[in-house]
C-alpha cells in the first residue's frame, strides 16, 4: 500500500496494494534451497515416522475426504504421504506436489473442516488466510509432519503448538524478493509523480498538467525500515535512482550495509529525516503498530511510505478507512514452498525452516554417523537406569581436535534427547521439538567441549553421556563419580560403544547389546556364543575390557536379534557370570 502525509499530516492512500515479502530471520550464508538428503534410517529421526503403520481413522463426512487417494503408491512401492492444499497454489507448485505425494486442493475450509480433515494428511500449505492453530495441531493425531507457508509471513501459524507436537513448519522466503522489491520501487515512483491521480484525471477528461507535476526522486532520502533480503534490493534500486538511503533494523550488519553504500541509522532518525519510506520489517509485538500517530508526527511535511510488509505495523485505527491490504500471488512461490514440503517428508531440512535449529547441509553431512551414535548412545544409558529413577540431569560430553565454535552440537544434543525420552516414555521426539520436550519433563542436559590432541579433519573423537543422581540396573556402568556413563566413537562410519562405566569395549551399535560383568578366564566368550547359537541369535560384535587380567570384565556382545528370555536365563546362570542386562536399540 501506499500513502503520502499531506501540507496538513493527513494521510490518502495513492495505491491501495500491499504484497507480502519480508523474512523475519537474520541471513543466512547457504541457499535457501540448499537440502540435505539423509540416509533412510535418519529421516524418521529426524523430522517423522514412516507413514505406512499409521492406523487409518474412520471418517463419518466421507463427501469432505472425497480428494484423498490413501491407496495409492510411489514407483517404489512405499505408500504416497497426503497433502492437504488449504489456499490456492501456482500449477508450477501443484505438479511438483503430485510427484512425490497424493494431493487435496481443498479450500475456504471453515476451521470445523480444517481440523476434522487434517488427522489424515501429512502435510498442510497454507497462504495468509487459514489459521493453523493449536487445535488443528491436536485434531491431527501426531500425523501432520510439515506446515507450508507460502509467503514469508508466518503469523497465521501457531509455531508454538507446531513445535510441541513436533511438526516443521517452513516459509517461502526468496521467491517473492525480486518482485517485491521491484513493485516497491514501482510505488514509490508513482507516488513521486502522482501517476494514480493524473491517470484518474486523464480518465475523467481532463487535463491538469501542472497538478500532477510531483516530485524528483533524485536527491531525496529514503529509509528503508527493516534491511532484510527486500529490503537490500530496494536500497540497491534505489540506489541506481540516485537517491540517500539510510535504513534501520537492530539486527542487521553494519558492514552488510556499508557494503552497498547504506547508512544504518535509529528509528527516530529515520522518521525525522525521511523523505520517502519503504517498510520491510516482519510483524512482531515490537513492531505492532510501530508508526503510529507519534512516529507520523515526527515525519516531514509530505512524507511519503510504501508499506511492502504486513499491515499491523502500522496503526490500523489512523489507516483503516484509506488502506485496503491485498496479497500478491507469484510462481515461484508455489515451486518454492512445494520443494520445502516435499523435501520435509523424505526427511531433509530445509534451509527455510522456521521453528527447527538451522544446520548447513555440509555440517549435516559430515555429522551423519555421530548422530546416528548420539541417539544410541541416548537409548543405551537409559535403559541402564533402574526403574523408578527419574532422570533429570544428564552431562554430554565431546571429545574433538577442533575449536569450540567450530562444532556444531545442537543436532546431536536433540537426538541425544530423542534417545533418552523416546524409551520411557510415548512421547516422539524430534529435531523440531526436542528442547521443548525436554524442559517439559525437567530434564536438564548440560554439554562440555572437551579438546582432543588429533586431527581436526574429524569433527568429533567421542561422545560420552553420563545420567547423574539414578540408580543403575548393570552397577558396572556406574563411574568413579556415581554417574551411568557410556561412551562411543565412529569407526568406518559405523557407531560403536567404547566405554561402559570405568570399562573399556568396543562393540558396534548395529543391532543390540548384551553388557555381561564377569571373572575373567577362560572360555566365557565360547560359552555364551553357545549360549545364543543355540537359540539361532547371531553375534555380530563381541568384545570383553578388564582392569586386569583373572580380574573382574564386562563383556559386550552385539546381536542382531533379540534373544527369548530363556537364552538371558541361561547366561545369568553361568556361575562366572556376576550381573548381565540386555539393552535393545
Amino acid at each position: 500500500m501506499a500513502m503520502e502525509m499531506g501540507s496538513l499530516g493527513t494521510l490518502r492512500c495513492t495505491n491501495p496494494h500491499r504484497i507480502q515479502t519480508l523474512s523475519p530471520f537474520k541471513p543466512i550464508s547457504y541457499s535457501p534451497k540448499s537440502t540435505l538428503q539423509l540416509p533412510r534410517r535418519l529421516s524418521s529421526a529426524f523430522l517423522g515416522q514412516t507413514l505406512q503403520n499409521r492406523p487409518l481413522i474412520p471418517c463419518k463426512n466421507v463427501s469432505r475426504f472425497k480428494n484423498l487417494t490413501p491407496q495409492a503408491v510411489s514407483s517404489d512401492g512405499q505408500a504416497k504421504p497426503t497433502v492437504l492444499v488449504a489456499e490456492k497454489l501456482g500449477e508450477g507448485g501443484l505438479e511438483l506436489l503430485r510427484s512425490e505425494a497424493n494431493v487435496d486442493c481443498s479450500y475456504n475450509l471453515s476451521q470445523e473442516e480444517l481440523c476434522t480433515k487434517i488427522s489424515l494428511c501429512d502435510a498442510l500449505i497454507v497462504r495468509s488466510g487459514t489459521k493453523v492453530t493449536r487445535e488443528v495441531f491436536e485434531s491431527s493425531r501426531g500425523r501432520l509432519k510439515v506446515v507450508g507457508r507460502a509467503g514469508v509471513g508466518i503469523d497465521n501459524v501457531d509455531l508454538q503448538a507446531a513445535t510441541e507436537f513436533g511438526c516443521l513448519v517452513v516459509n517461502a522466503p526468496t521467491a517473492n524478493t525480486v518482485a517485491a522489491a521491484e513493485h516497491g520501487i514501482a510505488l514509490i515512483a508513482s507516488m513521486a509523480r502522482n501517476v494514480p491521480q493524473a491517470d484518474a484525471s486523464m480518465k475523467a477528461g481532463k487535463w491538469q498538467r501542472n497538478k500532477f507535476v510531483g516530485v524528483s526522486l533524485v536527491g531525496k532520502t529514503l529509509a528503508v525500515m527493516g534491511f532484510g533480503k527486500v529490503g537490500t534490493e530496494v536500497a540497491r534500486r534505489a540506489k541506481g535512482l540516485g537517491m540517500h538511503v539510510i535504513a534501520h533494523d537492530p539486527y542487521a550488519p553494519a558492514d552488510k550495509a556499508r557494503a552497498i553504500g547504506v547508512d544504518l541509522v535509529s528509528f527516530e532518525e529515520a522518521i525525522t529525516t525521511a523523505d520517502f519510506f519503504s517498510l520491510h520489517m516482519p510483524l512482531t509485538p515490537s513492531t505492532e503498530k510501530i508508526f503510529n500517530e507519534e512516529a507520523f508526527a515526527k515525519m516531514k511535511k509530505g512524507a511519503r511510505i510504501v508499506n511492502v510488509a504486513r499491515g499491523g505495523v502500522i496503526d490500523e485505527d489512523a489507516l483503516l478507512k484509506a488502506l485496503d491490504a491485498g496479497i500478491v500471488a507469484q510462481e515461484g512461490v508455489a515451486v518454492e514452498i512445494a520443494e520445502a514440503v516435499v523435501g520435509a517428508l523424505k526427511g531433509e531440512l530445509a534451509a527455510t525452516a522456521v521453528n527447527a535449529p538451522m544446520v548447513p547441509a555440509e555440517v549435516l553431512s559430515e555429522l551423519a554417523p555421530f548422530i546416528t551414535l548420539a541417539e544410541k548412545l541416548g537409548r543405551l544409558a537409559v535403559q541402564l537406569v533402574a526403574g523408578g529413577s527419574g532422570v533429570k540431569s544428564v552431562k554430554v560430553t565431546y571429545s574433538s581436535a577442533r575449536a569450540g565454535d567450530d562444532l556444531d552440537t545442537r543436532v546431536l544434543r536433540a537426538m541425544i534427547t530423542k534417545g533418552i525420552i523416546e524409551p520411557i516414555s510415548s512421547a516422539f521426539v524430534n529435531l523440531v521439538n526436542a528442547d521443548f520436550i525436554a524442559r517439559q519433563r525437567g530434564l536438564r542436559i548440560s554439554e562440555e567441549r572437551v579438546l582432543f590432541d588429533g586431527s581436526p579433519q574429524e569433527p568429533l573423537e567421542s561422545i560420552q553421556v553420563q545420567i547423574a543422581d539414578v540408580e543403575s540396573k548393570f552397577a558396572s556402568a556406574i563411574s568413579e563419580s556415581g554417574y551411568i556413563k557410556v561412551e562411543g566413537k565412529v569407526k568406518d562410519g559405523i557407531p560403536h560403544l567404547s566405554k561402559v562405566g570405568a570399562f573399556s569395549v568396543d562393540v558396534s551399535l548395529e543391532g543390540s547389546v548384551i553388557l555381561c560383568r564377569q571373572t575373567d578366564q577362560p572360555g566365557m566368550i565360547g560359552t555364551v556364543g553357545n549360549i545364543l547359537g543355540e537359540e539361532n541369535v547371531n553375534v555380530n560384535f563381541m568384545s570383553v575390557g578388564r582392569i586386569a587380567p583373572r580380574k573382574k570384565a564386562v563383556m559386550a556382545i552385539g546381536v542382531d536379534e533379540e534373544p527369548s528370555k530363556a537364552a538371558l536365563k541361561k547366561i545369568g546362570d553361568v556361575p562366572a557370570i556376576e550381573e548381565f542386562v540386555y539393552l535393545k536399540l
